[in-house]
């Protein structure tokens, strides 16, 4: 389904009230100094929605950063285990977020629940509705375009947002779940204007060809040369992995005593050093121009190859993030034009 109205921007405030009304937690691209993040909020003047990029994504509403699984202790009758419950999970809604963003929730989907789905994750993905927003800007680090994405795309919305030259947007209520909000507040929604979005939004053209990108990254796996020159710069700090929608590694860490404590999944990055390292003492990628190959092969190669997307929305957050300025679209472009 798909239907088109517009919403006047100063009735976003009523349906923000109106989904915490409902008892809805919204969560939308808030400013601290010159930083912007997402952030929970309770009125549309919370909001800055003509931001470019927020500096990390919003993939901490599926996928936290620190998570608890259970909790367990141990005594003379035995040990018991305590594990997380579904039920304390509720409803959300993830406002203002770009098309990216949106999009990387199908790829943090698959690696979810493609094989053994992962119980936390698929609850706060059905309780989670996306109100995207449209780009009508762009930098040098965005590449959307290039792996299948868009400015104006409405994968992974449920509404989508494109804010008009009077300031007031365009809703296209793309799933059943966007139509639901709109019923929250029916009167919010009005007939749209014969209005293109396209005149709208930003251009962003595209710079790659992911296909391209995983025949040459086949050819040049062996080539330690190429990935030793490629990586120089990466210090393995994990910025990139933790500012990306879509990287989605995670450890596994017990905290406690012998008679009490608790197991965590905290995000982890194929870019550090201990990501791999065996308890024998053996790391099968004890380099970091190891570790840098691994990571591009597992977004341009691995995910493309076993999910039938890319591990990447173009989003540029890692090239922005890293203090080394290690440029991720500068790196595809070399192997685009690297000959095996």
């Amino acid at each position: 389904m798909t239907d088109i109205k517009k919403i006047r921007r100063e009735s976003l405030d009523a349906l923000i009230q109106k989904m915490i009304g409902a008892a809805i937690e919204v969560y939308g691209p808030t400013k601290t100094g010159d930083r912007i993040d997402f952030g929970k909020i309770r009125s549309a003047a919370e909001m800055d929605l003509a931001y470019l990029q927020t500096d990390q994504s919003a993939k901490f509403l599926l996928f936290p950063k620190a998570e608890l699984l259970f909790r367990f202790r141990s005594g003379k009758e035995g040990t018991s285990i305590r594990e997380k419950s579904l039920q304390d999970i509720g409803r959300k809604v993830l406002f203002g977020v770009h098309p990216c963003d949106a999009a990387a929730i199908g790829a943090l989907k698959s690696l979810f629940t493609s094989d053994s789905p992962d119980p936390l994750f698929a609850r706060r993905l059905d309780l989670l509705a996306v109100i995207g927003l449209s780009c009508s800007r762009a930098d040098g680090d965005c590449f959307c375009t290039s792996v299948g994405g868009g400015p104006g795309d409405p994968k992974g919305s449920d509404i989508l947002l494109t804010r008009m030259v009077d300031g007031d947007f365009l809703a296209e209520i793309v799933t059943e779940t966007g139509g639901g909000i709109v019923a929250l507040g029916p009167d919010l929604f009005l007939p749209a204007p014969a209005e293109e979005k396209q005149r709208y939004l930003a251009e962003v053209k595209p710079e790659i060809v992911p296909e391209e990108i995983a025949t040459r990254l086949k050819l040049i796996f062996d080539r330690e040369d190429f990935w030793t020159e490629q990586s120089l710069r990466c210090i393995g700090c994990g910025a990139c992995a933790f500012v990306c929608p879509v990287c989605a590694c995670f450890d596994i860490q017990d905290e406690g005593s012998r008679e009490s404590g608790v197991r965590l999944r905290c995000w982890d990055s194929c870019g550090f050093s201990l990501f791999t390292l065996h308890a024998s003492g053996h790391n099968p990628r004890e380099r970091q121009s190891q570790r840098w190959r691994q990571r591009v092969m597992h977004k341009f190669s691995y995910m493309p190859e076993t999910l039938n997307l890319p591990g990447c929305v173009g989003c540029g957050r890692c090239s922005r993030a890293c203090p080394a300025d290690l440029n991720l679209l500068e790196h595809l472009r070399v192997i685009m034009g690297e000959e095996p």
